[in-house]
């Protein structure tokens, strides 16, 4: 199956044509960055993860795991009095922060933090904030639709749509550095499609994320994901969770570009494609499921946009999800 894919606005002028020279450039600095530039996570992201993954939390030990980090626990008690979840009383405790939160999301602001302390000192704030305001929404929208079809891992599915784009954060930072040396901005995270990518910087955001899965130990079904959120019929995981990420995902797309879209024949190609679309990443759905589907994430789309504002919380965007 060839998966429709939306032409990307975007505010940087993507290059007609690219050098073999200047292709081979970037993809040695891609491949550089895979190999050598790459933070190990922190050993303690994999002991919270198991701890998080026990019937029975060991809070004590958790506390203790956490406290070990400064900053993630400052930033568990930050997320935790920022986001409503304590009844306006203030949290001091780490272990009933780690309460209040919940297990998932606290795994969640592990990974995130991790990565962000990596990405933020990289990239402009710019475009960190538009990666992570399409990456919350096709994270919060995956955990709608699987609670909605009845698949039983929402908050994996919340995980692997929050993290599906993670591919494109090098590429970013390879374009980025290309842009500090020539003063010229060639590429932007809206800049095309995968052959685009591919094209630009000799493999795509898919490949990309494939590899960081394989290098951070992320679950089979998460790597899934990663590379195949574009092509579902692909998938050799996990079919369930990667259409649930790829039709979340291409919903956010569509509803992105009616902001941008002026040719209103084109938006209308663009919606009516939805149901089809729908129907190649979740087979067992019928056209009015679908149809019932697509309602459903018009309804939290609109509902969830003040969720992702980020402001003044935009480094550490974990602590801007509702519950």
């Amino acid at each position: 199956m060839h998966v429709y894919e939306q032409a990307r606005p975007s505010t940087h002028s993507v290059a007609n044509a690219t050098s073999p020279e200047l292709q081979c450039c970037r993809t040695a600095r891609l491949n550089s960055l895979l190999m050598e530039g790459l933070p190990t996570l922190p050993s303690y992201v994999f002991e919270i993860n198991t701890l998080l993954g026990s019937p029975s939390v060991d809070l004590d030990r958790l506390g203790k795991v956490i406290r070990n980090d400064p900053s993630l626990s400052a930033q568990v008690l930050r997320m935790c009095n920022s986001a409503s979840l304590n009844d306006r009383r203030r949290v001091l405790s780490v272990e009933e922060a780690a309460i209040l939160m919940g297990s998932e999301r606290l795994r969640t602001l592990v990974l995130t933090c991790s990565i962000m302390e990596f990405t933020g000192r990289q990239l402009p704030r710019s475009e960190v904030r538009s990666f992570w305001r399409h990456s919350f929404m096709t994270g919060m929208l995956s955990e709608r639709i699987a609670k909605w079809i009845g698949y039983t891992e929402s908050e994996q599915a919340y995980l692997a749509g929050l993290l599906h784009d993670v591919g494109t954060l090098p590429l970013l930072m390879v374009a980025q550095q290309e842009e500090f040396k020539s003063g010229q901005a060639e590429w932007g995270r809206w800049g095309g499609t995968l052959e685009d990518e591919k094209d630009f910087f000799g493999m795509s955001h898919c490949e990309v994320g494939r590899r960081i899965g394989q290098f951070w130990n992320f679950p089979h079904s998460f790597i899934d994901v990663f590379e195949n959120h574009h092509h579902p019929a692909r998938s050799i995981c996990d079919p369930g969770l990667v259409g649930i990420v790829a039709a979340a995902e291409h919903f956010c797309e569509v509803r992105s570009l009616d902001y941008w879209i002026e040719d209103q024949e084109l938006a209308e190609t663009a919606r009516s494609s939805e149901d089809e679309f729908l129907s190649a990443c979740l087979p067992r759905l019928d056209r009015t499921a679908c149809w019932e589907l697509t309602e459903m994430l018009e309804t939290e789309y609109l509902h969830l946009l003040p969720a992702i504002e980020f402001n003044n919380s935009a480094e550490h965007p974990a602590a801007r999800r509702n519950g």
